[in-house]
């Protein structure tokens, strides 16, 4: 009896240990306090529904490098909780970019330097944008926004979702293809944009929705949210009244 008392002693003692172990791990939490520490945004730029302090007459915040890697504001752009995906929100009374009605709290593709407008063509090279993402919320009343796009001075396609219904829109063709009509709210999922070639393939996890013919030579991607609601259509006028998404990963790629 006497010789198992130090063998049930380290028991114990492992026992404990394995304990403060699984309770340490248990309880330790990703801290995190920027944005870029979550994601790579060293090819973009930030645009905000915010006024500018520094410009005259009210134009929309940008944030570009070196700035943006230690820049948050809450609860417009800022880390989630776990540190897994930043939080985008726009309210239905933002400031906007010019020749729009709405605001947006949104990632402008750059080139690699950070600094300098990217422009591209659809009908030269390979242009690649992955959004891992989820739609978290809606405005009131005009329940839609664009969570992903291509751009040359016009939406030549996006994600766009209309209330529980996701879709990838062609031009001014808010609703030419469906992805779902049941797309519940904080659902995750990975958003792909291939273009060459002279068209637009899109990819909703993984799967080739459509293919657009187009022709442009001014293309850039956008990520973010991009709320299709204002204080015309949408009360009430003030910032309880949102759009709101996460990204967990985005990706461009030029070959």
């Amino acid at each position: 009896m006497r010789g198992s008392r130090p063998l049930a002693l380290l028991a114990a003692l492992v026992a404990s240990a394995t304990a403060l172990t699984s309770a340490g791990t248990a309880t330790a939490v990703p801290t995190c306090t920027y944005p870029a520490e979550v994601l790579n945004l060293s090819r973009w730029k930030l645009q905000l529904p915010l006024d500018d302090p520094n410009q005259s007459g009210t134009q929309v915040l940008q944030i570009t490098r070196p700035r943006l890697s230690t820049y948050v504001v809450n609860p417009w752009f800022k880390p989630n909780s776990s540190c897994t995906g930043v939080q985008f929100r726009n309210a239905v009374n933002g400031v906007t970019t010019p020749n729009t009605s709405y605001a947006r709290s949104e990632l402008r593709e750059m080139e690699s330097n950070g600094t300098t407008e990217i422009k591209w063509s659809s009908n030269s090279g390979t242009h690649t944008m992955v959004i891992d993402q989820s739609i978290d919320h809606l405005p009131n009343t005009k329940r839609q926004l664009i969570a992903g796009q291509i751009h040359d001075g016009n939406d030549r396609s996006t994600f766009r979702i209309d209330g529980s219904s996701l879709y990838i829109t062609r031009d001014n063709d808010t609703r030419y293809k469906l992805v779902t009509s049941n797309y519940v709210l904080g659902t995750r999922f990975q958003a792909k944009f291939v273009v060459s070639n002279g068209s637009i393939k899109a990819y909703y996890n993984g799967v080739l929705q459509t293919t657009i013919p187009v022709s442009f030579t001014t293309g850039y991607f956008k990520a973010g949210v991009y709320t299709q609601a204002n204080c015309t259509n949408s009360s009430p006028c003030d910032t309880t009244n949102y759009g709101q998404t996460t990204l967990y990963g985005v990706t461009v790629s030029h070959s």
